[in-house]
């Protein structure tokens, strides 16, 4: 069974940067689509960014030239990276996967990590 591992969360001011972690397990890691979604209290989880091999698809404009992603497939693992945060990123961060192409409905995801908090200060 697939296991997704995310890390990196934690608390940051508002400006400064974070990087994620997502340490995929199992095999043909290049065939699938890793996303990042996140979730608040209360709201719908959403879909953030996400990478293929057909490259990366942001779903928030509001994270657009602040965050983006890397793979490193030698480890099976995904990296978000976010300069810039505001409060707004406050959030608990999951990374999914899906085989083939990148989605922001979540629905389509078959794993998923068990997040990582992320809190931005003023």
């Amino acid at each position: 069974q697939v296991q997704l591992v995310e890390s990196g969360g934690g608390l940051v001011q508002a400006g400064g940067s974070l990087r994620l972690t997502c340490a995929a397990s199992g095999r043909a890691f290049n065939m699938y689509a890793m996303g990042w979604f996140r979730q608040v209290p209360g709201k719908a989880r959403e879909g953030v960014i996400c990478n293929s091999k057909h490259g990366i698809t942001y779903y928030l404009d509001s994270v657009k030239g602040r965050f983006t992603m890397s793979k490193d497939h030698a480890k099976s693992t995904v990296y978000l990276h976010m300069n810039n945060l505001n409060l707004e990123d406050t959030a608990i961060y999951y990374c999914a996967r899906r085989l083939g192409r990148c989605s922001d409905n979540k629905n389509e995801y078959r794993s998923w990590g068990q997040g990582t908090q992320v809190i931005v200060s003023s």
